[in-house]
């Protein structure tokens, strides 16, 4: 018998999840990981409601799925039963890779290994498990399947992803500002030329939706107080890596002990199913236990920044335009050493800057790939690039890259 269970989301109301294969994953422990893994990191040390999980996201991105797969059978395009069930596996996969803390660790814990190589890995081995049921998925995952706009839904300057985490994100740390017409863009979705598409009278909606996603990385993702935080965690793990290569003892969970002992390549991830399985026994929990229990370590770098995190006295931090002035660091860099008798090699942990850039959109590097872009479709057939189409005052601007610099240092230095 044909079941369906239903899940209340804050965002959407009720999320329904059909029987059969999708369940399954679902309810695969591998897939409620994701349940202990946060969807924006240590974002909450800043906005305390950000305490969202990738689980929440997953489900959400299946659900705006399923609304678009509707949109776009409505006007006509042939989806099968079978290419639904694999687009919507392929969105609730597309984060299973995710390490502990989300994007926050994702080259610490293991390094050189991007959560999308990660959760294509995962793929395959969960294919094997259901007996090639995934196989379609992992092809629209992966762009290997005829019908780009599907894949295009799963991943894109326009997809179902970014849509959810917008929406979503903005609920959980009250800015209004993210918010986006998720609705009112899924019902302007079609297809043209294989690939997808937005009709002409949803401009205004994708003018917001790109704005809106300036700001979020401006005032949640990348904001400077996020930004020590973020390099707070990554300094205690870089820390306690480097105690244990010297062959010092760490606590530290079963899980955990594995990575931050043993530094491992996108092959052996690939060879060693044991190291598959190990890693999905990570999630947050484990990083946060051990950081407490590292607060009473006898190295004064790892109990001191770990002792901060816990406690939320996060670096002090500057954001700007223009580079810091090398004078400026150096003061900092020799009061740093002075206040808590630090060696050169070791300031760093400290005090340091460096560099973030905010790419919303990105016309110029899809010149040779037009299916990457958000494209608007005119009743004449017509397609243009959004930036073209816009009549937004700066719509040239909207793929503009913006960097600025940042600067960390102890509070009170």
């Amino acid at each position: 018998m044909f079941k369906k269970k239903i899940v209340n989301d804050p965002i959407y109301g009720f999320i329904t999840i059909p029987d059969g294969v999708i369940f399954q994953l679902i309810e695969h422990p591998w897939f409620q990981r994701l349940r202990r893994i946060e969807q924006l990191g240590v974002t909450h040390l800043v906005y305390p409601g950000a305490i969202h999980t990738r689980f929440h996201h997953t489900l959400g991105a299946m659900h705006l799925m399923h609304k678009a797969i509707e949109t776009l059978r409505s006007k006509g395009i042939e989806i099968t039963e079978k290419e639904e069930e694999s687009a919507k596996l392929a969105i609730l996969l597309h984060d299973i890779g995710h390490g502990p803390l989300s994007h926050n660790l994702e080259h610490s814990i293991v390094q050189h290994i991007a959560h999308e190589d990660m959760s294509s890995i995962f793929m395959e081995k969960l294919n094997k498990e259901f007996n090639g049921e995934l196989s379609l998925a992992i092809r629209i995952f992966r762009n290997q399947y005829p019908k780009k706009f599907l894949h295009q839904l799963v991943s894109s300057q326009l997809d179902v992803d970014r849509l959810d985490y917008l929406t979503r994100d903005t609920f959980f740390t009250g800015v209004s500002e993210g918010v986006v017409g998720y609705d009112r863009i899924i019902n302007m979705l079609t297809v043209a030329k294989g690939n997808l598409v937005v009709e002409a009278k949803g401009i205004y909606s994708i003018e917001k939706f790109i704005i809106a996603r300036r700001i979020m990385y401006w005032q949640v993702y990348l904001h400077k107080t996020v930004l020590s935080a973020m390099e707070l965690v990554v300094n205690i793990i870089d820390r306690a890596k480097e105690i244990a290569a010297e062959g010092g003892e760490l606590f530290c969970t079963p899980a955990l002990r594995v990575f931050i002992y043993t530094s491992f390549s996108k092959k052996d991830f690939e060879k060693n199913k044991d190291l598959v399985n190990t890693f999905a026994m990570l999630d947050d929990h484990d990083i946060m236990s051990c950081i407490k229990e590292w607060m009473s370590h006898p190295d004064f770098i790892l109990s001191t920044l770990s002792t901060w995190l816990i406690n939320r006295r996060l670096y002090s931090t500057r954001l700007q335009k223009e580079p810091f002035s090398p004078t400026k660091v150096k003061q900092l860099i020799k009061s740093a050493k002075s206040k808590y008798a630090l060696s050169d090699k070791d300031v760093h942990y400290f005090v340091f800057s460096g560099e973030v850039e905010n790419a919303i959109y990105k016309s110029e590097s899809m010149k040779t790939n037009s299916s990457g872009r958000i494209n608007i479709l005119y009743p004449d057939g017509k397609i243009t690039d959004i930036t073209k189409a816009s009549d937004y005052p700066g719509a040239e601007e909207l793929d503009k890259i913006t960097h600025k610099h940042f600067l960390c240092f102890p509070k009170g230095l």
